[in-house]
């Protein structure tokens, strides 16, 4: 594993490209550990207008190449919606990368995208971390592994979707928006039973959505974008209230989520013998804890690239000991 990571090497110098929740939760994120320094913010805004707590450079984001010997690894913090599609791909040809990419149904074509980018350039891409796709996605694949005969379960919430509530307010009409993710309690009790029931999307979860109108924005055509929308809410049972600008800051400001990873299987004879993994987490800010993650996984970057690795990987590429800042035999010493 190279120096350079904490371990008596240089500092991983980081950049952060956007800066609103998830912007501000990596900058925390890269306070906390001890071989990381934050090296600049870049914006698509007006740089004078960004202020981060920490003194470091605020630049124009069509300035990034100026930078491309500046940063060892850039965190991409832009929305899955219509951002990292361009972005991870664009910024891939002039850093290592790591991003947030959260829409399921696209990481095939979104990791071909900087694959291709970041191989020709010669960096390393890491896509989809946070903690689903990402830490989930471990349990998940995990459990799998171990319980061969079985059936899985993802339950988010209830909380705060970044990704959801992004793509709401994307919608022309919407002045700002919050979406909550509801899991159905009748679904969650089965699968704990262990019974596995066959669950469709609409049974497992649902959508509530609390959305302030632009002034003379159409209610109804707003309220059909949303619950009509593919990838985001048209497999759910939707809930949208239109509520006062006041309303939403005063009753939802807050940030927290989190979720359940569970698989159910058997073993034995006659399947005799019943088991459940079950992995969860209980999140008071998701962008702080996503923002965890991916300085996690900016060190991995960071190690890969200076192996030699190119092209784009995920989370289930990459093994654990190039997440953390303790050694390998600090880790077999304490964690194994």
């Amino acid at each position: 594993m190279p120096s350079g990571d904490g371990k008596g090497g240089n500092m991983i110098r980081i950049g952060i490209l956007g800066y609103g929740n998830l912007g501000r939760g990596v900058e925390y994120a890269v306070e906390a550990n001890p071989d990381m320094e934050l090296a600049a913010v870049f914006t698509r805004r007006d740089p004078a207008s960004v202020k981060p707590r920490t003194q470091v450079p605020v630049v124009a984001a069509s300035q990034a190449a100026e930078w491309k010997d500046k940063v060892d690894v850039l965190i991409l913090c832009g929305g899955s919606a219509t951002d990292l599609p361009k972005q991870t791909p664009e910024f891939a040809k002039l850093f290592n990368v790591v991003d947030s990419f959260d829409t399921h149904a696209n990481i095939p074509t979104h990791y071909a995208a900087v694959d291709a980018a970041a191989k020709a350039a010669g960096h390393v891409g890491v896509i989809s971390v946070g903690w689903d796709p990402g830490m989930f996605s471990l349990a998940r694949v995990y459990a799998n592994a171990v319980l061969t005969n079985g059936a899985d379960y993802t339950f988010w919430g209830r909380g705060v979707s970044q990704g959801h509530s992004d793509a709401i307010r994307r919608i022309p009409g919407v002045r700002d928006a919050k979406q909550y993710t509801v899991p159905v309690p009748a679904a969650l009790e089965a699968v704990r039973s262990g019974s596995n029931p066959t669950l469709t999307t609409r049974e497992k979860h649902t959508r509530e959505c609390y959305v302030v109108l632009e002034e003379g924005a159409d209610a109804a055509a707003v309220e059909k974008a949303i619950v009509t929308m593919p990838n985001y809410f048209s497999d759910y049972d939707t809930t949208v209230h239109f509520i006062s600008e006041e309303e939403l800051q005063r009753n939802h400001a807050g940030l927290a989520h989190g979720g359940f990873v569970i698989r159910s299987g058997a073993t034995g004879e006659n399947n005799a013998h019943k088991h459940v993994i079950e992995f969860s987490l209980k999140l008071d800010s998701n962008p702080e804890f996503t923002a965890c993650v991916l300085a996690a996984y900016a060190r991995a970057a960071y190690r890969l690239a200076a192996e030699g690795a190119k092209g784009c990987k995920t989370v289930l590429d990459i093994a654990p000991c190039y997440l953390t800042v303790q050694t390998d035999a600090e880790l077999r010493k304490a964690l194994l």
